[in-house]
């Protein structure tokens, strides 16, 4: 290949060489003119349209939604795939007191003990291939097992991130925005859609007193604090009061610990979810995603002309210890 052939297949740069050669009287003359002769072929002017096609070979991935769940929240390991059911201790003191007197025996202490349980949840995806369709996917450059592989994980771990926003249905699996054990939502004043900055700020403001009223005063102004809300309910955050100061930096002064997250699925055809959670209480977190094992692969059946796998994993949806440091409310 000489430089002008390099530089048109990598710079696109071509130089045409030559030029036509006129018809004079001495080309003319060495002509033999005779009648052209008939076509044995259908006449053509071109050629195959695919020979004219650029293919790209970079392969180009369609976004999906992002699976924050587990990110945000945390994720723990109970039990294995043979566990079926979860049990949790827990433990309340007790006690009453009484006048002192020498001879007096009244006055006790003790412990209260509950045992909530929750039940898990095990799923399967199969992941199917065969050689002619690996083969004919090869001619195109793609990895095709590899890419049904990816696929059949990300299906695995897209219901997981949904087991622990809305658990299962018919189970004791529970999700952070449906288990029965939290506090009732309350609703904004003003949808966030049409309120100004300071009425969304005075929202969340009224949010965090009620999760002082859950908390009996556990908890203070610089408690580590969670905000979580749909990316969409987030740019009603960037609203500013007359002042010019937006509702973020009002909730980063007054509440320095806060941390503020989003999750899509908070937007809903319902309405916008807000959530706001102390992350932790006296060393105990507030919530935990929880799961039997995340991903068993196993053994590969070989078929006629075939190749197949069926992965699993299981979920105990969101395990909330402490539900009264969850406060809710609906924005829209």
């Amino acid at each position: 290949m000489n430089t002008l052939q390099q530089l048109e297949r990598d710079a696109g740069i071509v130089f045409m060489g030559g030029g036509k050669k006129l018809m004079n009287k001495q080309v003319q003359a060495a002509l033999a003119m005779d009648a052209q002769p008939a076509l044995t072929t259908a006449g053509n002017s071109g050629i195959p349209a695919w020979m004219l096609t650029y293919v790209d070979p970079k392969l180009i991935e369609v976004a999906l939604q992002p699976m924050k769940a587990a990110e945000i929240f945390g994720e723990v390991k109970k039990g294995d795939w043979t566990t079926e059911t979860a049990m949790f201790m827990l433990v309340e003191p007790t006690g009453e007191v009484s006048g002192y007197g020498d001879y007096n025996n009244n006055g006790v202490s003790g412990a209260n003990v509950n045992f909530p349980q929750r039940q898990s949840y095990h799923y399967q995806v199969f992941t199917r291939w065969g050689e002619r369709e690996v083969a004919r996917a090869g001619e195109a450059k793609i990895d095709y097992v590899n890419r049904v592989n990816q696929a059949s994980v990300n299906a695995l771990n897209r219901f997981q991130n949904k087991s622990y926003l809305f658990g299962i249905k018919g189970l004791q699996n529970y999700g952070i925005l449906n288990d029965p054990s939290l506090p009732a939502a309350t609703a904004a004043d003003q949808t966030w859609a049409a309120a100004t900055g300071e009425q969304v700020y005075e929202s969340i403001r009224k949010l965090f007193q009620k999760l002082l009223q859950q908390t009996g005063g556990l908890i203070d102004m610089n408690t580590p604090l969670l905000l979580v809300c749909s990316p969409t309910a987030s740019v009603e955050l960037t609203k500013t009061n007359q002042y010019n100061v937006n509702v973020t930096d009002q909730l980063k002064k007054n509440f320095p610990n806060l941390r503020i997250e989003t999750v899509p699925e908070y937007s809903a055809a319902s309405g916008e979810m807000v959530q706001l959670i102390v992350e932790e209480l006296d060393g105990q977190r507030t919530l935990e995603c929880g799961f039997t094992e995340k991903l068993r692969a196993h053994n590969m059946v070989l078929e006629a002309s075939s190749i197949k796998q069926k992965k699993s994993q299981g979920t105990w949806g969101a395990i909330i210890y402490r539900p009264f440091c969850i406060a809710s409310m609906t924005v829209s």
